[in-house]
């Protein structure tokens, strides 16, 4: 249930302009719908002139109908067709006409007269005349527009819809439309307005990239003595410390333009389009010289070949790495082309991208220490409103905060300004910094959330514990609060406040900290009788502590001065296939029985502590049950055998409900008429 920190293994528009009226635009599906539509309706109209009621005579049937005097009119139109009015002799009823259609090849141009003279031969006999209708235009290239316009249209439809939604959603050339075109961002000074001003806490970093930014603003001051400025730079460090945001403030204080591009932007599902997409990047940035290239997570791309990674098959990554490899091999030092990469995983990189001529400078970007975090969060704290005076409430939080990154930092100054704001503060106080620097680390507090009274002394007992030994050790770090309020998962916390950043870790310090988690459930037993699952997150740090002393650290005598670690990933071997390990199997078990043996004796030692100051650790948990939350300073005062006397939360919510039911009932004053003209003047007229 204590939140005990691991230890890692030591090392658009510009908005200022003019604004302009909003101009009215059809959107773009809207347009589709439209094409859609106007097919549909070409189709129709073919469909309807090729499914018509007519009836289809032959030739012959047309001039026995003529001769028997069954046709009253005939059509004849720039086609080679022929319709008309065709009726049958009555039997019962009255006369019936329907329409008929004959197919007569070249009636409308070339043999127009031979038909009209062989019409009225045929119809002089007949009981009834024939009436011709000549609707010729007298253009036989308009008899074969109009024939092809239905088919130019359903073409041109088509076009729009699928070959131009192709090209605009793709890219390359063909069919696949921009497939093979980079999907990178180009940024400028202005739209960035990143400089090294707003990068801090990572002083060295930026020392060692400033000779970029001046190779950029004048190369031929480093031409002169025939030096060469590095073609790549890799920066390598924890997520959240400012790697991005160092890149950007690199392009802003040269003022050249800045490609941006992820490493997984490279990789698509067909193959070969990684490659075509870095050669694509590469070509634009030596168009638009002298530029950098950010590479972020360059990890995605390029990682290790060989067997370990890919199965020794055909693998996309593979043919992007090998493109970025080539690419940054064409870099001629008049390019001035900087290609900046970010990684947090520096160990699992292909050798030949770090080698010199490529990323041959690595610029390590670490955790800021307690000044650099000062600064970070001075930076921050411009974009609120903070209560004076600001820079001890700046130090404090900075001290309060050590293995934070910047982006922790950020967030902290974000989330205390909406929990000031939720309470309706009009500045942020520390009170909120606090808060919100517990909730961004161990999460929110959920004083809501109902437990019950058995879970909720065994937390007490627990918690308490974890105060009690961490008190009693001088090597532990000391302790700033214990609350048994639900944060996050854990139904109670315990945090700890380091006096300094440790950059290493002694063996006095981690046999503390073994100390410190054993405590918890020590105290379960000891007070409780009973423990509960709620020591699972302590047994897990525990075991882990344990195991890093004895294969990475060096701090077992019976194994020795021998690392133990897993180096798979390191030497391009891959941990899921099932690789053997470096060590044997005895050895496996030896440090297995090291790791046992160091967690029992922790355990032991703690179980001494804490039934030596069996009293101090009841005084401890029924604070915490009276209370909730206690701060490091009560206590130690509670170890030195003081008490604490402050209100509890139901002595407050009490003592206002009894304030109100004091206070008078407001007395209903008569609601007096107003003068026709007091000192305001006449009441306005209702018009």
């Amino acid at each position: 249930m204590a939140k005990e920190e691991l230890p890692p293994n030591p090392p658009r528009n510009d908005p200022g302009g003019p604004m302009r009226p909003p101009q009215a635009r059809m959107p773009r599906g809207a347009f589709s719908w439209v094409l859609v539509v106007l097919l549909l309706l070409v189709v129709i109209f073919m469909l309807s002139r090729n499914m018509s009621g007519a009836n289809k005579l032959s030739i012959t049937q047309f001039w026995r109908h003529v001769e028997n005097g069954e046709v009253v009119r005939v059509v004849v139109r720039d086609t080679d067709r022929i319709t008309g009015d065709l009726i049958s002799p009555p039997s019962n009823g009255p006369i019936a006409t329907k329409e008929f259609e004959v197919q007569y090849p070249g009636v409308g141009t070339t043999n127009f007269t031979e038909f009209e003279e062989k019409l009225n031969r045929l119809s002089k006999g007949a009981k009834r005349p024939v009436e011709l209708v000549d609707e010729r235009s007298g253009s036989h290239w308009v008899t074969v527009l109009i024939t092809m316009l239905p088919w130019v249209l359903v073409i041109a439809i088509l076009y729009f819809l699928v070959f131009r939604q192709l090209r605009q959603t793709g890219a390359g050339a063909g069919m696949l439309g921009n497939f093979g075109r980079s999907r990178h961002r180009i940024t400028t000074k202005e739209h960035t307005n990143v400089t090294f001003a707003d990068v801090a806490g990572i002083e060295e970093a930026k020392e060692e990239v400033y000779e970029i930014v001046e190779f950029l603003k004048n190369a031929k001051r480093f031409a002169r003595l025939g030096g060469r400025i590095p073609r790549g730079v890799l920066l390598v460090g924890e997520p959240g410390c400012g790697k991005t945001l160092l890149a950007k403030a690199i392009a802003g204080e040269a003022d050249v333009p800045f490609f941006s591009i992820s490493g997984s932007d490279f990789v698509e599902m067909f193959v070969g389009v990684g490659a075509s997409r870095v050669r694509d990047l590469f070509r634009q940035a030596k168009e638009n010289s002298p530029c950098i290239v950010f590479l972020d997570e360059i990890d995605a791309v390029g990682r290790r070949r060989g067997m370990g990674y890919n199965g020794g098959g055909h693998d996309e990554r593979e043919q992007t790495l090998n493109a970025i490899l080539v690419e940054m091999d064409g870099f001629e030092s008049s390019d001035q082309v900087i290609v900046i990469a970010a990684t947090n995983r520096a160990d699992v990189l292909d050798p030949a991208l770090i080698r010199p001529g490529r990323f041959d400078r690595q610029v390590y970007v670490p955790l800021p220490d307690v000044k650099g975090r000062f600064e970070i969060l001075r930076v921050h704290a411009r974009k609120i409103k903070l209560a004076p005076p600001v820079e001890p409430k700046l130090q404090r939080l900075a001290r309060a905060t050590p293995m934070f990154s910047g982006a922790d930092l950020a967030a902290i100054i974000n989330e205390s300004a909406l929990l000031a704001t939720l309470a309706g503060k009009d500045a942020v106080e520390l009170d909120d910094l606090e808060e919100a620097r517990d909730k961004v680390r161990w999460g929110r507090a959920k004083r809501s959330r109902v437990v019950d009274e058995k879970d909720r002394l065994l937390t007490a007992y627990h918690e308490a514990g974890h105060a009690l030994v961490q008190s009693l050790l001088k090597d532990a770090d000391p302790v700033h609060k214990v609350s048994i309020i639900p944060r996050g998962p854990a139904l109670g916390v315990t945090f700890s406040l380091p006096e300094k950043d440790r950059l290493a870790y002694s063996r006095r310090y981690a046999e503390a900290l073994l100390r410190v988690t054993c405590a918890g459930r020590i105290a379960e037993e000891v007070l409780g009788h009973d423990v509960n699952s709620g020591a699972a997150n302590d047994i897990k740090q525990a075991t882990t502590i344990a195991r890093y002393m004895v294969t990475q650290w060096g701090m077992s005598e019976q194994l020795g001065f021998v690392y133990y670690g897993d180096e798979s990933a390191t030497r391009g071997r891959a941990v899921e296939f099932g690789l053997a390990k470096e060590f044997s199997e005895e050895t496996a078990r030896l440090i297995d029985e090291e790791v046992k043996r160091i967690v029992n004796e922790a355990y032991a030692d703690t179980r001494r502590l804490v039934n030596e100051h069996r009293e101090q650790l009841k005084a401890i948990a029924d604070a915490l049950l009276k209370y909730e939350t206690l701060e490091g300073e009560e206590v130690r005062r509670i170890m030195a055998g003081e008490t604490i006397d402050r209100p509890t939360i139901a002595d407050l919510i009490a003592a206002e409900n009894e304030r109100r039911r004091a206070e008078p009932p407001p007395v209903a004053r008569p609601i007096q008429d107003p003068p026709a003209g007091g000192s305001h003047g006449p009441l306005p007229s209702p018009a």
